[in-house]
């Protein structure tokens, strides 16, 4: 049996909102499991929807697991000082406790950014290099959107990164680390690695594995795995991240530099022929409701709406207004939206009781340009304490707490209000406080494409909608300050030039 280290530290960092992620929202975020410790990481995570619940049914019964720190927390704005280092501080410390290990696993995500190191995952790399020496296999499991970078490559000795867009896969992802980490105790570290960078940032609505070209790619970075080549691992990037290597991504571990490079060469290759395959129209508020409308008016099923810049799975603030008020001023009906954030309009829903009829203004929270408060009279249609059982294939069995929770119907538009985030990512959401999304014409859920796990199977169709929010899909908007000169902002698009200090 060998003594493995297990521990992970989660975030997916939009640099350019305003509000930043502090230790408190690690330790108490309302979707997944809190910051744990110790032991409750291995009373946390089994049977959830991540890496590390995989890694552990796979290796629990077969080999001594020394647990350190898990935490995860969604995806917001930068990490502060603080968060950092006190969750990075504890799972280092609690690594030197456990020496001597022969080998460490570590659940992270990839797109972290925190206010002291652009690339947290390499700083928190290089940390445990530090501590276990050179010599310690270290393998990791990464998200889809992870921005790699070659001190993930460097410091690594083995590597799984989702599949999936949406992420059905987490288990999956960490079940195949646990196999790399088995290759790696039976056959030793791997002696060769690659890192290679695509040209270009891919927005994140034309990232889904469920369609070309990213399904493609996936499954070529499957095929391009065995023999000398222990791991070859495609990273989409998170755009909104601001680090020198944003973007999308490959890396590759093995034993023979020859072949590590050339299954490396031919994937990036592959992902650069593709680029005018990205390159696709999105909509405005108003064209997709009518477009909704109209094709609502002949169908069965609902036609489903993403709310892209206001995801708080990219660092939304869930709070924006803009798609609402297109439902309203277009006088849809049967249209629901979910989840608009907002703790004080769900309190003063659960102050006037379910009939009554509330004038707020909702949303419109975080100051952010071109958002506003929605100024309207609403009925208080139901109310609930925001507890449910996911269900859907996306993040199936998590508990969702979003506090005071209401449903405010204006018109012909339920609006789901509560008081902490989420991404609509599944259909529960809706369900737990009376909306059956079936029987609606049009659904807007603020996501760019997990809901596509759980919704897109009901929908007649869906439409992709700009409406204004903190997670700007078009990177030219973007402030960078860390980005590499000559990436191209989008496929097909302008080369990236630093602004002068």
């Amino acid at each position: 049996m060998a003594r493995i280290a297990v521990g992970g530290f989660q975030h997916e960092t939009n640099c350019f909102v305003p509000v930043h992620t502090d230790f408190d929202y690690f330790a108490s975020v309302s979707d997944r499991p809190p910051l744990s410790r110790g032991e409750e990481v291995l009373r946390n995570l089994p049977g959830r929807a991540f890496a590390m619940s995989g890694f552990l049914a796979d290796m629990a019964d077969r080999h001594e697991l020394l647990p350190l720190v898990w935490a995860s927390g969604g995806a917001g704005g930068y990490v502060t000082s603080d968060a950092y280092e006190r969750i990075v501080g504890e799972l280092i410390g609690r690594l030197s406790v456990a020496l001597p290990v022969d080998v460490v696993y570590l659940d992270l995500h990839g797109a972290m950014c925190s206010v002291d190191f652009e690339d947290g995952e390499g700083e928190l790399l290089r940390r445990v290099r530090a501590v276990v020496g050179p010599q310690v296999p270290v393998v990791i499991s990464l998200d889809y959107h992870t921005n790699l970078t070659p001190a993930m490559a460097a410091l690594t000795d083995g590597m799984a990164i989702y599949h999936t867009y949406p992420h059905v896969d987490r288990p999956q992802t960490g079940s195949r680390a646990a196999r790399i980490l088995k290759t790696v105790l039976e056959r030793g570290r791997p002696t060769a690695r690659a890192f290679r960078k695509i040209p270009f940032l891919i927005p994140l609505n034309f990232q889904c594995t469920l369609v070309e070209p990213s399904k493609g790619i996936v499954v070529k970075s499957a095929a391009g795995e065995g023999g000398d080549v222990l791991n070859l691992c495609y990273g989409a990037g998170f755009p909104p991240s601001d680090l020198y290597d944003c973007g999308p991504g490959v890396i590759a571990h093995g034993y023979s530099q020859a072949a590590v490079n050339a299954a490396a060469d031919g994937l990036a290759n592959h992902i650069t022929g593709m680029e005018e395959a990205f390159a696709q129209p999105l909509l405005d508020p108003d064209e997709a409701v009518r477009q909704a409308m109209a094709i609502g008016a002949k169908a069965t099923r609902p036609v489903v709406i993403a709310d892209t810049q206001d995801n708080p799975g990219c660092g939304g603030t869930g709070d924006t207004t803009g798609m609402l008020e297109a439902l309203v001023r277009n006088r849809a009906e049967k249209a629901a939206i979910c989840v608009l954030t907002d703790a004080k309009a769900a309190a003063a829903a659960h102050a006037a009781g379910e009939g009554a009829e509330i004038t707020i203004d909702l949303g419109g929270c975080t100051p952010l340009p071109v958002v506003k408060p929605f100024r309207g009279t609403f009925r208080v249609a139901r109310l609930s304490a925001g507890r449910f059982v996911c269900k859907g294939p996306c993040v199936g069995g998590r508990e969702a707490k979003l506090g005071l929770t209401a449903l405010l119907t204006i018109g012909g538009v339920s609006v789901v209000v509560a008081s902490k985030r989420m991404q609509a990512y599944d259909l529960e959401i809706f369900r737990h406080i009376g909306v059956e999304p079936t029987g609606q014409k049009v659904l807007v859920v603020k996501s760019t494409c997990h809901f596509r796990a759980d919704f897109e199977p009901i929908a007649e169709r869906v439409l992709v909608a700009v409406a204004p929010g903190a997670h700007l899909v078009d990177a030219r908007q973007h402030p960078y300050k860390h980005l590499r000169a000559g990436v191209r902002l989008e496929p097909l698009g302008p080369a990236f030039e630093p602004r002068a200090s």
